[in-house]
């Protein structure tokens, strides 16, 4: 069965992935200053520079990951973006990104490691979903990228 087509149009390379970086961080940022509000007791400027620098981490590791998940996916056998294959880019972000936030979370918010690792588990959780709604809404809008399909 032949892949959807993308309904706005199909994007490659370095302008697909600065899209998609730019879409994926700039809703993260929305949503993490406003849970982080509703949340904790840190005020605006707190929350924003916490979502803005957690961003700014997100996006060097989004480039970093998608390149190489793309050129990995390049190699594969099988082509398209199976369900498997989906959770396995989910995860692996995802899971890199908690390595990097970890840290940065303890040190802006003067918390220990393993309150911040809480803290970011609950971000981990939402954003494991969110990654995987966001992608598949993104190839769905702008097409899978070459060599991929």
């Amino acid at each position: 069965m032949p892949a959807a087509p993308p309904l706005l149009f199909h994007l490659q390379g370095a302008r697909r992935r600065v899209l998609y970086v730019s879409l994926y961080e700039g809703l993260a940022i929305a949503i993490v200053t406003l849970t982080l509000l509703a949340f904790t007791n840190e005020g605006i400027a707190s929350s924003g520079g916490l979502a803005i620098g957690s961003s700014a981490i997100a996006l060097a590791w989004n480039l970093v990951f998608n390149a190489l998940f793309e050129r990995w996916e390049r190699r594969q056998p099988v082509r398209g973006r199976s369900l498997a294959r989906r959770v396995a880019h989910a995860i692996g972000f995802e899971g890199g990104l908690l390595l990097w936030l970890v840290p940065f979370f303890a040190w802006w918010l003067g918390v220990s490691l393993w309150q911040a690792l809480l803290m970011d588990i609950g971000f981990l959780l939402f954003f494991l979903v969110y990654t995987f709604v966001f992608t598949w809404a993104f190839d769905r809008l702008f097409g899978l990228p070459a060599g991929v399909e």
